[in-house]
């Protein structure tokens, strides 16, 4: 059972186009490098396992943030548009939602270099969130001047009364704040949730390391600048649809979330200040994790973080990195394979489904184009057009890069292979629908499928593909109906903590 669960684990893997475990966005463009305060590094969407009738949104900035790092303390910064941006809606091109928020900082005490004395704060941040539900046309103020939270410097800066007199938990318990109408909010200082051996990844993916023992998570101890946002799921539903959905896999309970960072685009440097004009320039953004960190190449990355995602979706030059990855480069003996050792148990793109090649510049299943097995599946131009085999030497055209660009639609051949007989073109068991094929690279969320308990023996953070090993090997998924399987609301199907 233990080989079989690990051969499905990684022929998933493959399938889902998921690559092992690397930085989502920590420093991974060279112009938003020197440029911290804008730099976005996560966006995380799932199901509240809390409050399950609302949907938790985070985005976070400002990598590797060391808590201690004084005197000037990390934080978001002024002049400065962070945006949580929501599409709910695959009839329309562009956002439906978008959460935006300011910030505004003061010295209360600037006769001292320390950030915190005798109860007062310097560098004091404050916010303002904004909620637009007309893609960005009009905004409404729905939380005004919250204060953020320090960071956690040390106990004579927090906790005792030569500081700010108060333990830190409960600081960040008064950080937390409803809005105006009824979203939870926390804006502030948070760990680093994501674990990434930086060290390994970047030494020529050595991950995991070869030589030299465990995995070390280079992020342990460092911090993020976070925006959280619980928002009920009938605030995200497009409008003129059920509040309820009509099952887990309902698509119109399907949303795309991705972050944005923008600056205005003149920076006028004085003696001792600094200030900004001009329109505003989205500098950076983040939807999916990976995309600019291991897809795009180094000389394209500038330029895909000034895209929107809408204007991704057409963009054929980047696709190109989609279709012939360059992490499949080293998963092919032919190529660099013997570079990236790590990437050994990968290497069965070459036999996939039995006689397709996805090796990077082969056909994949393009060879199949035109075949009247194809009627009716989602490979069939009468269905999503090109959308899925546009054309030959794009190998990956059926797996990386609509988990990316459109989501997974539940049709043929995107259901598990229960029922299937062999067949992989044949009806399966409905597994995962979260296809909203109007946008580039965002996450992409059901919110009909239930959050899977946090302190549930089957939680696992292996997501999709968990639940994919248990809808393969497990009897009480051995049907071709619609159910519940634990895990289904993990990534790709949105992104938990």
């Amino acid at each position: 059972m233990k080989s079989l669960i690990k051969n499905t684990l990684l022929a998933c893997a493959v399938l889902l186009g998921i690559a092992p475990a690397l930085a989502s966005s920590h420093r991974e463009a060279p112009l938003i490098a020197d440029d911290p305060l804008a730099d976005n590094v996560d966006v995380y969407a799932f199901r509240s396992p809390d409050r399950p009738n609302t949907v938790t949104l985070i985005a976070t900035y400002v990598p590797l943030q060391l808590p201690q790092g004084g005197p000037n303390y990390y934080s978001f910064g002024e002049n400065i548009r962070y945006e949580i941006h929501i599409d709910n809606d695959a009839s329309k091109h562009g956002d439906e939602i978008i959460y935006r928020v300011v910030f505004t900082s003061e010295n209360e005490d600037p006769s001292t270099f320390f950030n915190i004395r005798l109860g007062k704060r310097n560098l004091k941040m404050r916010y303002t969130l904004y909620r637009s539900d007309n893609g960005g046309q009009s905004f409404i103020a729905i939380v005004s001047n919250k204060v953020v939270p320090p960071t956690n410097i040390g106990e004579r800066s927090i906790e005792s009364p030569l500081g700010m007199g108060k333990p830190y938990e409960k600081l960040v318990n008064e950080a937390l704040t409803y809005a105006a109408t009824g979203e939870r909010v926390y804006v502030g200082p948070s760990d680093d949730p994501f674990f990434v051996d930086l060290g390994g990844v970047f030494d020529l993916g050595d991950l995991p390391r070869q030589n030299s023992g465990s995995p070390r998570d280079g992020l342990a101890c460092k911090n993020v600048s976070a925006i959280a946002i619980q928002v009920p799921i009938s605030f995200l539903v497009k409008k003129g649809v059920p509040k309820s959905p009509t099952n887990i896999l309902d698509p119109n309970f399907v949303i795309g979330v991705w972050a944005s960072a923008s600056r205005q685009s003149v920076r006028t440097l004085t003696p001792g200040e600094e200030t900004y004009s001009g329109n505003w320039v989205q500098v950076s953004r983040l939807g999916m994790p990976l995309t600019n960190e291991a897809v795009i190449p180094v000389g394209y990355k500038d330029y895909w973080n000034s895209l929107t995602p809408y204007q991704e979706l057409n963009d054929q030059v980047l696709d190109a990195f989609f279709y012939n990855p360059e992490l499949g480069l080293y998963m092919d003996d032919d190529l660099f394979g013997g570079a990236v050792p790590a990437l050994a148990p990968l290497r069965i793109q070459r036999n996939a489904l039995g006689a397709f090649d996805f090796g990077n510049g082969q056909d994949g299943l393009y060879s199949l184009k035109g075949n009247p097995a194809l009627a009716g599946t989602a490979l069939d131009d009468a269905v999503f057009g090109t959308l899925l085999l546009p054309g030959p030497g794009k190998p990956r055209s059926v797996d990386l890069w609509p988990i990316f660009h459109t989501g997974v639609p539940n049709v043929r051949p995107y259901q598990l292979a229960t029922g299937k007989n062999g067949n992989p073109l044949a009806a399966g068991k409905p597994f995962i629908n979260n296809f909203l094929p109007n946008g580039g690279d965002m996450l992409r969320l059901n919110m009909a499928v239930p959050p899977t308990p946090r302190n549930s023996a089957n939680f696992s953070s292996l997501g999709i593909i968990d639940a994919a090993v248990r809808g393969l090997t497990q009897p009480q998924y051995n049907n071709t109906s619609i159910q519940f399987i634990p895990n289904m609301d993990g990534f790709p199907n949105g992104r938990r903590l």
